[in-house]
């Protein structure tokens, strides 16, 4: 059985503008949990300084702190809530429904992360990663997906897991990086599916104007 609420907040070290500490943000609040974000400046060095690298010896975001349990990597983050504090639909138990789940993780952390999050990290913030590449590595993932969306509902099936929050920020996103969802209903149609889940929040866009086609 999921845990009750914690007995403190729960305290999300992130950027406004972070997809990985958005996915966080999300699941913390479709689970109704209370938490605090701590908002770092990354381009001030907060994720450098000794008190940060003690939580998260990579520097990154996100990290949470949930009591005495020190958490960083989006994904294990996602794994963690979900067994301790929500449903068990979030992170289904039998071996077909967790190894799709798996097969979402491995997604995000490959070509989601090096398409249309790599190509968003290019267009917003300038950084030094070959913009062409990236899109087409994004192009590529949504055609795949595309065909995968045309029978479900959610990522995994009937209804939303942690696979849906893992792959919804970067890839509703993807305009920013210059990557259309256009061609893509079945996307588009699974993306209006997530955010319709109740308490959904959504990461702040970004100015940069780049569709694609």
């Amino acid at each position: 059985m999921p845990a009750a609420k914690p007995a403190q907040p729960i305290r999300l070290h992130t950027t406004l503008l972070s997809g990985h500490g958005h996915r966080v943000k999300l699941f913390l609040t479709l689970l109704d949990l209370p938490f605090e974000v701590v908002e770092l400046n990354m381009a001030a060095g907060d994720n450098r300084r000794p008190e940060y690298l003690q939580l998260n010896p990579f520097g990154q975001v996100p990290t949470i702190e949930d009591g005495d349990t020190v958490l960083f990597d989006s994904n294990a983050i996602l794994v963690y809530l979900a067994k301790r504090y929500g449903d068990p639909s979030w992170l289904p138990q039998d071996e077909l429904g967790a190894a799709a789940v798996q097969r979402w993780f491995s997604l995000a952390a490959g070509p989601i992360a090096y398409g249309p999050c790599t190509a968003r990290l290019v267009t917003v913030f300038d950084a030094p990663h070959h913009l062409e590449t990236a899109q087409k590595i994004a192009i590529k993932l949504f055609d795949v997906l595309e065909r995968e969306l045309a029978d479900k509902l959610f990522a995994v099936g009937e209804h939303a897991t942690i696979a849906d929050i893992a792959a919804h920020t970067y890839i509703a996103h993807a305009p920013e990086g210059g990557v259309t969802l256009e061609p893509y209903p079945n996307i588009r149609a699974w993306l209006r599916r997530v955010e319709a889940l109740p308490r959904f929040v959504a990461m702040p866009s970004t100015k940069v104007d780049l569709l694609a086609g």
